[in-house]
């Protein structure tokens, strides 16, 4: 799996935007990649940057290039 500075820089480099690693923990949690949950966050189920619909595309398609 790829690191999220790895996804950053693809996704900037492809889209012109660097995506926040909320928005790719979102992304990855979702395809199920995600080991676990991160220490900081408030509840099981709260996510405080869901990643944005507009954005979840770009995250996804620099996921698959990068592997």
């Amino acid at each position: 799996m790829a690191t999220y500075r790895a996804i950053q820089q693809e996704v900037k480099s492809t889209y012109g935007f660097t995506p926040k690693t909320g928005w790719i923990a979102c992304v990855l949690s979702e395809r199920e990649i995600a080991k676990q949950p991160t220490q900081n966050r408030t509840g099981a189920s709260v996510r405080i940057e869901a990643c944005p619909a507009d954005k979840r595309a770009s995250i996804e398609a620099a996921l698959d290039r990068l592997g």
